[in-house]
């Protein structure tokens, strides 16, 4: 499937084969394609917990969930996270393969652009996580999977469950899986003449 395709066929899924699991290899090669998401600096501070434990899901669902199927439902259950202080984190493994002039200038200004400023941490945090489900989705539709993003969840729980460390930030859900429902149809898009501004409002 091409990505164009990939794009206009990925649906937010409710209903999985609960008895439905992907392969180590698939699993893999969504993950890895996820990983080729853009972040600023090339920080890479997602960290993606993989909810396998079924009692864990099944809590999750009951006690925190607003009973989603999908949770336990579905073969895959990413939980999307990031680190905030990842970009002063050993920054310079972010750029050991580029010429080193280029890695120098990057890893130095890397500190003095993120220090101090909370407020762009979590927004970067926010973006990349954004862009990563989004590329785990879509490569799970090439695989010929389903996926569902979600955030009917209760976050500071689901993070004490996890033991998110103090220094990351919760993002969504992702489920992941061969759906057995169609989806309602799509709702509509709003015209391009809606969204697009030239140039200035």
């Amino acid at each position: 499937m091409n990505v164009i395709d990939a794009i206009y066929k990925r649906r937010a899924v409710k209903h999985f084969d609960p008895d439905h699991r992907l392969t180590p290899d698939e699993e893999r090669k969504l993950l890895e394609a996820t990983i080729q998401s853009p972040t600023s600096f090339n920080i890479q501070h997602w960290r993606f917990v993989i909810i396998r434990d079924p009692e864990l899901r099944a809590r999750i669902r009951k006690e925190l969930g607003n009973d989603q199927a999908q949770m336990t439902d579905a073969s895959l259950l990413v939980l999307f996270t990031a680190d905030l202080k990842a970009w002063k984190k050993s920054p310079e493994r972010y750029w050991a393969n580029a010429p080193k002039e280029v890695a120098e200038l990057l890893v130095n200004w890397m500190g003095p652009f993120h220090e101090g400023r909370e407020w762009l941490q979590r927004d970067e945090a926010q973006r990349s996580i954004g862009m990563a489900m989004q590329t785990l989705m879509l490569a799970a539709q090439g695989l010929g999977y389903q996926s569902c993003p979600m955030i009917g969840f209760d976050g500071e729980k689901v993070a004490e469950l996890v033991g998110l460390p103090e220094d990351h930030v919760m993002g969504p859900m992702v489920a992941i899986g061969r759906g057995t429902k169609e989806p309602w149809p799509k709702p509509g898009q709003l015209s391009l003449d809606d969204l697009v501004v030239e140039n200035a409002f």
